[in-house]
């Protein structure tokens, strides 16, 4: 059957989209883990770097490794792919999580939690604006308020802290920039190559230079243990096989259709986090059941497929 035939069809798309989403909203707790079990201090940037350049070049081995078995031949990237390769690994990984790691560490999860979100918001309009892949709708665009309602919904705590700062929610928008460029450079590159190559092989250029920067700014962590080695091997698979499925779906549909299930992130990784941290959510069991109300309307909204204009007869 046609791959394309496939990964456009809604049950499939919905399908993929939810198992990304819950693996990446898994990451949320099990970073906060695999930095207690490496002896990571909530301020030390340079060692949370480290931390994530080890992660994302051990999700670049294996994503490059299945592929490779599944595809039975080696993915490495050719001459004319290279550059793809690297423009996609300096967006996707280097800017996007170096921004947000430094910009975590100057703001608080909750204001993190909403910014990022808007990269679903940032991620059509480049499509829109930058790269020309899609049009502009009230549709979208409606989709887009309901499911951010629901992500502001769920971090609701009662403070009024409207103070902000580049070096905090600036950076944290920064990052979200940079994943709305990236998802653009995905679907526009895997036109003319093999998503999960270029999937695995950012994660491992991107991967590679950040524990570069990551050592180089001081960056370490207590020597690995079966418990952290096993937290790390999972954080990297949560990437390889989260982008790796998101990449192939960008390749196949719009970016707004895929994106707009970003919502779901924040969603998990609150459930996630009260289940593993046993973290209590200023959000209660009602105000979580509403955001999820929201983000599902808003999702359902971007993928509603416009009734086909009938005709008028002679």
């Amino acid at each position: 059957m046609d791959k394309k035939i496939v990964f456009t069809r809604k049950p499939v798309i919905v399908g993929m989209t939810l198992i990304c989403c819950l693996l990446w909203g898994s990451a949320f707790p099990c970073i906060k883990i695999g930095y207690r079990l490496f002896h990571i201090s909530s301020g030390s940037t340079a060692s949370q770097i480290l931390f994530a350049g080890e992660r994302f070049l051990l999700a670049g081995i294996m994503a490059a490794a299945a592929g490779s078995l599944i595809q039975k031949k080696p993915l490495i990237p050719g001459r004319s792919c290279l550059p793809k390769v690297c423009i996609l690994s300096l967006f996707q990984t280097i800017l996007q999580y170096t921004f947000f790691y430094i910009g975590l560490s100057h703001t608080t999860g909750m204001k993190s939690s909403v910014i990022t979100a808007s990269n679903v918001f940032l991620s059509i309009l480049v499509s829109v604006i930058v790269f020309r892949t899609e049009k502009l709708t009230l549709r979208k665009l409606l989709g887009c308020v309901l499911g951010f309602s629901g992500i502001i919904l769920i971090n609701l705590t009662g403070e009024n802290d409207l103070s902000m700062s580049f070096s905090g929610e600036g950076l944290v928008f920064l990052s979200a920039l940079s994943y709305a460029f990236s998802a653009s450079f995905t679907k526009r590159f895997s036109k003319t190559a093999d998503p999960v190559l270029l999937s695995s092989w950012q994660f491992i250029i991107g991967g590679a230079a950040m524990i570069t920067a990551g050592l180089a700014a001081g960056g370490s962590h207590s020597s690995f243990t079966t418990a952290g080695t096993a937290m790390l091997l999972y954080l990297a698979f949560i990437s390889a096989a989260a982008f790796s499925l998101w990449s192939i779906l960008l390749k196949y549909n719009p970016v707004s259709s895929v994106s707009v299930f970003g919502f779901m992130n924040p969603v998990f990784g609150v459930i996630l986090s009260a289940l593993l941290l046993s973290e209590k959510s200023a959000a209660g069991p009602l105000m979580i059941a509403s955001a999820l109300a929201l983000i599902t309307a808003g999702i359902i909204t971007v993928n509603l497929t416009p009734a086909p204009k009938e005709e008028k007869n002679g």
